[in-house]
């Protein structure tokens, strides 16, 4: 672990969801927090007042406490900072590393349109940069950082590596408008530095933007963070993620019905990679979790991987975990919750339910059957199972039925004996029995649910499937 203790941040836009690309970003500043024993923010930079909404930052809320992404202390608002901003640039001002540009929109442009006709550089030179400050006019002004104008400008970075670029292709960036607001260059470093930030995993569609805001820290005197900026996440087909590739929000996965422990493992392997292990713990993950293990291409989103991972995941959940996750899919679904007794049923065949279950939805259509009630009505798929033949051979399964021993192994010999003796397939009588003790196609083994249901519910059930009223 390092002297100094690790802080790291996630700092979204309060403009729409949590996006998935956000929560792996959030997830990974998470990890590295925790596995150093350091400190995990958030902040919100909500400084576009006409985008930012409070049902966007209540979203993003809602996504990292799904996700399990605790962070330290309480958030921070960016636009709340803004006199702070100004305060640096001020400091700027004084120390000589900014300056007043009074330059009007039309002669910006004119500049650049002059600087196209000579096949020039069309980044903007203040005339106001070595400017008197006693000469200032009585107009609006910007402030600009004064960038440098020779030589390089290079970042360390965990994951690029050495970055670097020609000063002169860095611009006098403006640090705050001319109605006194920051721009977002500036109230990040601002903020950043405030909140003691020493770590800072990104998207790499920030990597410019690191390289500019080096020269804001470096201006201030200020130690320049730790960056390691991770490539973005794709499509399968290698594409940047878009709506065409589905669904882009973190709310969207748990609607589908993938558990928070599911999300954070597969989100962890999406350009972070431990030896050859897929399948690991939240535990673990911390535990594994440092930037050595951080890739420089862009990982694929494959819902297939998501799927496995998700079978994994629901596989190994505590009891009362997988109990409370159901609850929140179920909430967040508009669903009613299950009440205690519900709960209690549910909880007692849990390891039936979790066996080839890769989602919530999975959990929840397998356990209909302790949860549903008599009469089951079949639904389209399981009445074509029960046509008057099968409906035949269950009427004298009833009856068979009634001398079983009622164990799992009692049940087995009871019905392999009972197809032995009329020369059927075991799946011949199976499909038809699911379809009677629940209504439906997709369940637990027959068998484990009739020991799960009793023989007076078992035989119930049978009876209402092969004697209607």
């Amino acid at each position: 672990m390092s002297d100094t203790p690790v802080v790291t941040r996630f700092a979204p836009s309060p403009t729409g969801f949590l996006h998935i690309g956000g929560a792996r970003t959030a997830l990974f500043n998470w990890l590295y927090a925790r596995n150093q024993g350091g400190k995990f923010l958030l902040r919100i930079e909500d400084t576009d007042r006409e985008r930012s909404t409070p049902e966007a930052t209540a979203a993003i809320y809602d996504g990292l406490k799904w996700l399990g992404l605790d962070w330290d202390g309480e958030a921070i608002s960016q636009f709340e900072r803004r006199h702070r901003h100004a305060e640096v640039a001020q400091a700027m001002l004084d120390n000589g590393t900014a300056y007043r540009c009074y330059a009007t929109q039309d002669e910006i442009e004119a500049f650049r349109e002059a600087a196209r006709a000579k096949g020039e550089s069309t980044l903007y030179q203040s005339p106001w940069r070595d400017a008197d400050p006693a000469d200032a006019p009585d107009l609006p002004s910007v402030v600009r950082l004064k960038a440098p104008r020779e030589g390089e400008v290079r970042i360390k970075d965990k994951v690029q590596k050495d970055v670097k670029w020609q000063a002169d292709t860095l611009d006098d960036m403006v640090l705050l408008r001319s109605d006194g607001t920051p721009t977002y260059m500036l109230a990040v470093v601002v903020d950043d530095y405030d909140m003691g930030v020493t770590h800072i995993i990104r998207g790499d569609d920030h990597l410019i933007n690191a390289g500019r805001q080096s020269l804001i820290y470096r201006a201030m005197g200020w130690k320049v963070p730790v960056f390691a900026h991770i490539p973005l996440i794709h499509g399968d087909d290698g594409k940047k993620l878009s709506k065409r590739h589905g669904a882009l929000g973190a709310e969207a996965y748990r609607e589908m019905g993938y558990t928070p422990a599911t999300m954070r493992n597969y989100l962890t392997r999406l350009g972070w990679s431990h030896g050859n292990d897929e399948l690991f713990t939240t535990e673990q993950a911390v535990e594994w979790f440092d930037f050595k293990g951080l890739g420089k291409s862009p990982a694929r989103l494959d819902l297939k991987k998501l799927d496995h991972v998700g079978g994994y995941q629901i596989g190994i959940a505590p009891d009362d975990v997988l109990l409370a996750d159901l609850q929140t899919y179920l909430r967040a679904t508009g669903q009613d919750e299950l009440d205690e007794e519900a709960r209690a049923k549910v909880a007692d065949v849990l390891p039936l339910l979790r066996d080839r279950s890769k989602k919530l939805t999975d959990v929840l259509e397998k356990a209909y059957f302790i949860l549903g009630s008599r009469p089951f009505t079949p639904d389209a798929a399981a009445e074509k199972l029960l046509d008057s033949v099968s409906l035949g051979i269950l009427k004298e399964l009833t009856a068979a039925l009634q001398h079983a021993t009622w164990t799992l192994e009692g049940l087995e010999t009871c019905l392999k004996d009972f197809a032995q003796a009329r020369d059927l397939k075991l799946g011949k009588i199976a499909q038809p029995l699911r379809a009677a003790l629940t209504g439906r196609t997709v369940s637990p083994s027959v068998f484990d649910m009739m020991a799960a249901l009793g023989k007076e519910e078992t035989l119930g059930r049978l009876q209402d499937a092969t004697s209607p009223a």
